[in-house]
């Protein structure tokens, strides 16, 4: 089907959605909505005091709307506002099977009860002149990648919000941010999901978070107060008002790929079977790992996801979206997705996992995966190919590559740099593991050396390499991420990568400690030079254009590969590339252990980064077409 078809379609059925989920709060009487199918016998409104314990106060039958009998409505009169309720679509007075809906926007504690408040009081002071921070290209992101606890949970981050939404409020945490250079903040899921339990909050109780259970509510073990359903929103908000204030933009993980209990998802207990694939044996398809994958093909799976993602745009003013498992994903509804939020506003960042974890239960050709970014012009895939050529598989912890001085992964890094567009220069039959050039435009890529899942950098470079030393530790960080930060596309970092972190040698820290996952913020006083890299590397390729042209043709134009030893990349942009106060620019990467030397084309060069020192003044100059460089520089 066409997708100005599919667009039509969702124009007319997003009143539906919109209507059909919604609980609508008024001083005077408060309208309950609930999508559920025709064939439910009847659907009970339960309305309590509490958000959790205790009896219902009311219970309500409600009634289908006659046009629309998928709709349950209810109206109950009075003023509403800090109460709760849940919705029993499939279970009976004996067993009840109580939900709080699909569209909750306030629950109470764990997220078993839906809240009633009223919106405006969830707003910070200073909230409605909060905007988008403004970004030409999404080249000019600067992503860091990181969780709420990991960042600021140990004693030595000196923060007073350890691990919650108002650490990132916080004048230190702020900042450390805005010193380093970054530009946007990849928070991992903060959505209220399911492993965490907040009636603990005096256990320190850690998990990624993908495992959704109220897919429109900030999670409440990050809010200081999960049992208030107004604070967790208002925090939230708080915490994105004051990175907009600092221009960072916030991007959102996601995972609308999956539930974490089936049975018990809210999807399950309101329409029976339908939000998810099955297979032909009629078992629920796990192209996830997690026992389920939605059909996010289906309409009304389809206009759950969109409604969802409008909703943090516009009510949190969400500036991107990174997207788990987007493999499971098929590729017309994430089309449809870059379409209307684009449509709200087009600097809005979209980028995923271009895999699935297993088969799904419909046609690979249909997903939305790497291998076919280039259906979907507006957003991007995490890149394996930098990642791995840099630092070897993901799935063996002990072998290396480029990093580690083996020979045979240069052309999968210069694929990287070039943003994995078509090349003349770069042969796709050796690069792994694509063997193709996936991307339209750089932008549809995201490099990086490492993120939350498998092992950080440093415990990968001591695995590959036992007993390595420190100092040649940081000097491959180093080169590591250089290669991210001169690359084309959209870089991303770890947090905590500028302070030399580490898990304690840890794969999956999924459900590890503090003590394994949290940063040590004493490496920052520790190891001075790492964090002066980062920071003037950073800015470096915010200076300069060359390094995130955006544009396909313009890459190919002014970026040329030189020729170069094994284990060595060297590349020129050339001919002041993006319109930069440069006129031309050398890099070379050399990871062997002894000194490369290069030729470069003819002139009088100001070398500004080398050893391990970045400084745009200049670090000396270099006559004539010879460059040495020094080893693992």
């Amino acid at each position: 089907m066409k997708l100005r078809v599919l667009l039509a379609m969702l124009v007319a059925a997003q009143g539906v959605m919109a209507q059909g989920i919604e609980t609508v709060y008024r001083q005077e009487a408060t309208t309950f909505q609930v999508y559920a199918p025709q064939k439910a016998g009847s659907v009970v409104l339960r309305l309590y005091n509490e958000g959790t314990g205790g009896k219902p106060y009311k219970t309500v039958k409600m009634t289908p709307d006659p046009q629309r009998p998928w709709l349950w409505r209810a109206a109950v009169d009075g003023d509403l506002n800090g109460k709760f309720y849940t919705y029993d679509v499939i279970g009976s007075k004996k067993e009840p099977k109580e939900t709080p809906g699909i569209f909750a926007r306030a629950v109470g504690v764990n997220g078993q009860r839906g809240a009633i408040v009223d919106m405006n009081e969830t707003d910070p002071e200073g909230w409605k002149y909060d905007s988008h921070p403004d970004r030409k290209s999404p080249a000019d992101n600067i992503i860091y990648e990181l969780h709420h606890r990991d960042f600021t949970i140990d004693p030595s981050s000196g923060v007073e919000n350890k691990g919650k939404y108002l650490a990132l409020t916080e004048q230190a945490t702020i900042a450390h941010l805005l010193s380093l250079g970054v530009n946007a903040v990849h928070i991992m899921p903060s959505f209220d999901y399911a492993a965490i339990d907040e009636t603990q909050t005096d256990k320190p109780l850690y998990d990624w978070g993908y495992n959704a259970m109220n897919y429109n509510v900030p999670e409440g073990s990050y809010a200081t107060d999960p049992y208030d359903p107004v604070k967790r929103i208002k925090e939230f908000k708080e915490m994105v008002h004051t990175l907009h204030e600092a221009d960072i933009s916030v991007i959102l993980d996601v995972s609308y790929s999956h539930v974490y209990d089936l049975a018990k998802s809210n999807f399950q207990r309101t329409y029976p079977g339908y939000f998810f694939r099955k297979d032909a044996k009629g078992n629920y398809s796990n192209g996830t790992g997690y026992g389920n994958e939605t059909a996010t093909e289906r309409d009304m799976v389809r206009l759950f996801i969109i409604e969802s993602l409008k909703y943090w745009v516009r009510e949190y003013h969400v500036d991107g979206f990174r997207f788990e498992l987007m493999g499971t994903h098929d590729i017309e509804t994430m089309k449809l997705i870059e379409q209307v939020l684009h449509d709200i506003d087009s600097r809005i960042l979209l980028y995923g996992e271009g895999w699935s974890a297993g088969d799904c239960a419909y046609p690979k050709e249909k997903l939305a995966t790497t291998a076919n970014i280039r259906q979907m012009p507006g957003i991007a895939s995490l890149s394996n190919e930098l990642r791995d050529a840099l630092r070897g598989p993901a799935d063996n912890d002990a072998k290396g590559a480029f990093l580690a001085g083996i020979q045979g992964s240069e052309e999968s890094i210069k694929a990287g740099i070039v943003g994995m567009i078509e090349h003349p220069q770069v042969d796709y039959s050796r690069v792994n593991p694509s063997k193709t050039a996936w991307a339209e435009q750089p932008t549809q890529t995201v490099n990086r050396v490492s993120s939350h899942d498998g092992m950080c950098l440093t415990d990968r470079l001591r695995s590959e390499m036992p007993g390595i030393a420190d100092d040649e530790l940081i000097r491959l960080d180093l080169l590591a991420q250089t290669a991210v930060l001169v690359s084309q596309g959209i870089p991303s970092i770890l947090c905590g990568e500028e302070m030399l972190r580490d898990k304690k040698g840890m794969h999956d820290s999924s459900k590890a400690s503090d003590e394994v996952n949290r940063i040590d913020w004493s490496n920052k006083e520790r190891y001075p030079a790492v964090f002066d890299y980062y920071k003037n590397l950073i800015q470096l390729r915010k200076k300069h254009p060359a390094f995130h042209l955006g544009d396909a043709d313009l890459v190919r134009k002014h970026l040329s590969f030189l020729p170069a030893q094994p284990c060595t990349v060297a590349f020129t942009l050339t001919d002041n590339a993006g319109e930069d106060s440069w006129k031309d620019i050398v890099v070379v990467l050399n990871a062997n252990k002894q000194p490369v030397a290069v030729d470069i084309p003819e002139g009088d060069w100001t070398v500004v980064c080398k050893e391990g020192i970045v400084n745009e003044e200049g670090l000396g100059q270099v006559s004539g077409g010879r460059l040495t460089v020094s080893p693992q520089s």
